[in-house]
């Protein structure tokens, strides 16, 4: 197992000065442009946001090898202290809020386990403590190393959109499913799958009760790939997490949601900034 390369993704600027970072994650098969895009122009001027890519997807190459996704924590963590502060400050370990949907929110259990001191705070969507289980992702990985990343985009639109969503979406002309599940049609093959056998391995039930951060967890009624009762029991392991449920909705709240899940994310920006408010005046009494 190797720590991946990964590449972090300007989405937002910010527009000032003093912001706080977002950092949001993508879930298989997607691209965090594509997948976040919506939400990240919703706090504009709000937060800095930056994204990172899956090894494999959004024009990424697979890893050189296999990874776990603690592996891929600290290759996130070591990306980001690698790009500069808007100031042009280099060698800057980033603090950060975190959002991640799915397999993104993996990742965000496994950064606030191995990088407490990083994590301002989180919001993880559509996720779980143990996502399917390990037989299932080995089989599908080893499906889609032979016969590539298309002979997943029936299932998939299936469990990631809600029923009639992709049809309102073509009528909106937003384009956001089509640029979705062109995303996973475009994936490597071999990094899809890689991130597969990271899944396999990903099992955090029980390690949770130490974080101490704010953090909610959001996920869709209709989602069958984490269910209502795996955000429940996710929300319940972590101490003072908030749940929020979205009717309607399935795997990916960030693209059938996306005002409600920033709505979301700009709530915790506004605890973080209050608390960090809260303890520099009292450093000044």
């Amino acid at each position: 197992m190797t720590v991946p390369d990964i590449r972090i993704v300007a989405m937002e600027d910010g527009g000032q000065p003093g912001l706080p970072t977002v950092l949001m994650g993508p879930s298989l098969g997607t691209s965090v442009s594509n997948l976040w895009g919506p939400v990240a122009a919703r706090l504009r001027g709000r937060a800095r946001v930056l994204g990172w890519e899956l090894p494999g997807h959004g024009g990424r190459p697979a890893a050189v090898g296999g990874f776990t996704i603690s592996e891929l924590a600290q290759g996130i963590v070591s990306a980001l202290d690698g790009i500069p502060e808007p100031d042009g400050g280099k060698n800057v370990e980033h603090s950060f809020i975190y959002a991640g949907c799915s397999a993104g929110g993996c990742v965000g259990q496994q950064l606030l386990l191995d990088h407490p001191d990083r994590v301002r705070a989180a919001v993880l969507v559509a996720t779980a403590q143990r996502v399917g289980t390990p037989e299932g992702w080995r089989e599908r990985a080893e499906l889609v190393a032979t016969a590539g990343t298309p002979t997943q985009v029936i299932g998939s639109a299936k469990r990631w959109f809600a029923e009639g969503f992709i049809s309102r979406d073509a009528q909106a002309g937003t384009g956001i499913t089509t640029a979705l599940l062109h995303d996973l049609q475009e994936a490597d093959r071999h990094g899809y799958a890689q991130v597969c056998e990271a899944l396999a391995r990903f099992d955090v039930r029980g390690r949770l009760g130490s974080v101490g951060v704010p953090v909610t967890v959001l996920g869709g009624a209709q989602d069958v790939s984490t269910t209502p009762e795996d955000l429940q029991e996710l929300a319940a392991a972590i101490p003072g997490a908030r749940r929020v449920e979205y009717d309607g909705v399935a795997h990916l709240p960030p693209a059938e949601v996306p005002g409600e899940v920033a709505g979301e994310i700009a709530a915790i920006i506004d605890t973080v900034s209050s608390s960090a408010a809260e303890i520099q005046e009292g450093d000044l009494r």
